[in-house]
């Protein structure tokens, strides 16, 4: 195909759609309660973005949050971080859920490798949520007490985590084909009391037995006094091979009335974990009312997601738009569920899926997008998706060639809806809008409420060219703080540092005239797979544990319109060779400890790694050269203990750009 260019239009939203949309609807819905008229959605997005209070408080009382104590003021505080969110208000994420109980359309679709499709009627949800709770509190669980899961995305996950925020008790979960190295360093920090684990899982057509991995994860747990076993691999599994537990259908033994704790607004509701380039993972709280109310703008205004909707992300527990997606039932849709591999048996899978469930919205990350491109599949022609109105994109970005496959090979009149954001948030900066045209490679807006800009390495905003992706004011999704960093310290390093007040995200992005964004990748050391983060530090313990290996670094190259390519390179000790039996083990100590999907691409045997003069990795200068900058752009010689060992990276840097 010829490859259209940059910001070539692809799709204009039909006027029935912009008539009928949430975002319309909310625009009709100032002009009577505000007797603010917006031409046109820049407007709107200047408005929420330079009026905070008004805007937040306005999607407030826009979706009639139900509460028990009012507020007494939007936000507090001058300067980030320190911002608190509507101060006296009190509510509860499942509340909120079961609003949309309705006996129209299912809660819950959901198909596995190795189930069938299954159906979760709302008040079938709403029981299970009440009965898993009532267990819950049976075992000492309270407000903000921790509850972690090692599940995959199956429906007991999600009665789980909303049985926690019935509660007040805070979630955490990861996917069980992560490693228990990587699952203690995060689950450690947090200290839970109740652990949610599955026998195993099906992935590309094979069994993956993680009972010895949930054991080992329990045993290195002391916090943790109650574990639950979901047998999925094999329903007659036995809980005495995690140590002693209890099953998942011994907490459906008792049924119970539906009951949620109203708690504060900035209540702990989950923590998610994104990994920096130094320490453990990044355990970050966000409360219930930041998340309300922000997957309540998000979900409804800029996806038009409503009841009746069928809506699926690709996902697994261990990324952000697995809670991304279960906040789909805060706006009625139904969540439909898929635990698999995308690619088994082959690349139509999820196309599949689609048009077997009547999916009206599909999310996944882009990397599947230009690996059906790969593919030469058509779906549209293979397959009904009559349904299907709707495609997300995100998790890095999507080239231009990406976003013509799914006009010329899915469906000409798709609303392709790529978006930008991050776990931090756990929402997008920036994504769609059912107002504005679809351009080629390009993201349709910035999003309301979100303040975001590109700023030069001076601090100043720059339009049309590439900049660090800022926030300039507070979201209240924005993490309440970190696990374990009493003082803020670590949390004000991480996003405050470079611009003090202003949140630095560790994206390039370029903003264009027409107020699309572009995104072209990390400019931070963090490892991005499929929009999972992982810290290279985590890499390094692995890595670097192993006897034959000195030293390592890693990097994660994004080129924009190019696959992501992540280099391992390793100091050998004296006397050994970098071949393919120590290779291999390398990878398979990576496979073990952290998972599959940070495999590197590649692994080159060096003398030394670079270092600044006090010691440190320098993993964003060879990052740079890597991506083709300049090597006197990229660092400063003067700075290095070593700068003879960036040659090694500068030859490559020629080898990959060839």
């Amino acid at each position: 195909m010829t490859t259209v260019a940059e910001g070539t239009v692809l799709w204009e939203p039909p006027v029935a759609l912009q008539e009928r949309s949430r975002l319309a609807d909310y625009m009709r819905w100032l002009e009577r309660h505000r007797g603010s008229r917006y031409g046109d959605y820049e407007a709107l997005r200047q408005w929420s973005v330079s009026d905070i209070s008004g805007f937040w408080s306005s999607i407030w009382q826009y979706f009639d949050l139900q509460f028990a104590n009012s507020y007494s003021e939007v936000l507090s505080g001058d300067v980030m971080p320190g911002i608190h969110w509507f101060p006296g208000a009190t509510l509860n994420y499942a509340a909120e859920v079961f609003r949309n109980s309705s006996d129209r359309h299912p809660a819950i679709i959901f198909q596995s490798e190795g189930r069938p499709v299954e159906y979760l009627s709302w008040a079938d949800l709403e029981g299970k949520v009440a009965s898993v709770a009532l267990a819950l509190r049976g075992l000492g669980i309270d407000a903000g007490d921790r509850v972690a899961a090692y599940l995959p995305n199956i429906p007991e996950a999600v009665i789980g985590f909303l049985a926690c925020a019935s509660l007040g008790a805070v979630w955490s979960s990861c996917s069980p084909d992560m490693g228990s190295a990587s699952v203690v360093d995060r689950f450690r920090q947090i200290e839970p009391k109740v652990l949610f684990a599955v026998d195993g899982y099906r992935y590309a057509g094979k069994l993956f037995d993680r009972r010895s991995t949930v054991a080992e994860i329990r045993a290195s747990l002391p916090s943790v006094k109650h574990a639950v076993l979901i047998p999925y691999l094999d329903s007659a599994a036995d809980p005495a091979a995690i140590g002693s537990a209890t099953t998942w259908s011994t907490l459906m033994n008792e049924r119970a009335e539906p009951h949620y704790r109203k708690v504060p607004f900035e209540h702990p509701l989950w923590v998610l974990y994104s990994s920096g380039t130094t320490g453990l993972p990044k355990p970050i709280v966000q409360g219930h009312g930041g998340i309300v109310l922000e997957h309540l703008k998000v979900l409804a205004l800029h996806h038009d997601l409503s009841a009746g909707d069928r809506f699926c992300w690709f996902t697994t527990t261990g990324w952000m738009m697995w809670n991304y997606l279960v906040s789909g039932l805060l706006v009625g849709a139904t969540i439909v569920l898929y635990d698999g591999s995308p690619g088994w048996p082959d690349m139509n899978a999820l196309w599949d899926f689609a048009a077997r469930t009547k999916l009206t919205m599909l999310g996944v990350g882009a990397a599947f997008i230009t690996s059906c491109l790969k593919a030469g599949i058509s779906p549209g022609a293979s397959h009904d998706l009559s349904h299907l109105t709707a495609i997300g994109s995100t998790g890095s970005p999507l080239p231009v060639e990406g976003f013509q496959w799914i006009y010329e090979q899915v469906k000409a009149d798709i609303w392709l809806g790529s978006a930008s954001g991050g776990t931090d948030l756990c929402t997008a900066f920036v994504g769609a809008c059912p107002l504005l045209p679809v351009r080629a490679g390009e993201i349709q807006c910035r999003c309301l409420g979100a303040a975001v800009q590109a700023f030069d390495d001076t601090g100043k905003p720059v339009m049309d060219q590439v900049g660090e992706l800022v926030v300039t004011q507070p979201m209240p999704s924005m993490p309440l703080y970190f696990w374990n960093d009493p003082d803020g310290t670590r949390y004000r390093d991480s996003y405050f540092e470079m611009f003090p007040g202003v949140w630095r995200h560790g994206d390039w992005i370029k903003v264009t005239p027409h107020g699309g964004v572009v995104i072209y990748g990390r400019s931070d050391a963090t490892i991005n797979r499929q929009g999972i983060r992982m810290g290279t530090s985590e890499f390094y313990r692995v890595v670097e544990e192993l006897p034959e290996v000195l030293d390592s670094l890693v990097v994660d190259l994004e080129w924009l319109g190019r696959p992501s390519y992540l280099p391992l390179f390793v100091v050998p000790r004296p006397g050994v060779e970098l071949d393919e039996p120590l290779t291999e083990k390398i990878r398979a100590a990576i496979r073990a400890a952290l998972s599959a999907r940070y495999l590197p691409n590649q692994i080159y045997a060096i003398a030394e790694v670079p270092r600044t003069l006090s010691g440190k990795k320098m993993e964003l200068p060879v990052k740079r050269i890597l991506l083709g900058v300049p090597v006197e752009k990229a660092v400063n010689p003067d700075s290095m203990s070593n700068p003879a060992s960036l040659r090694f990276f500068v030859d490559l840097a020629a080898r990959l750009h060839e």
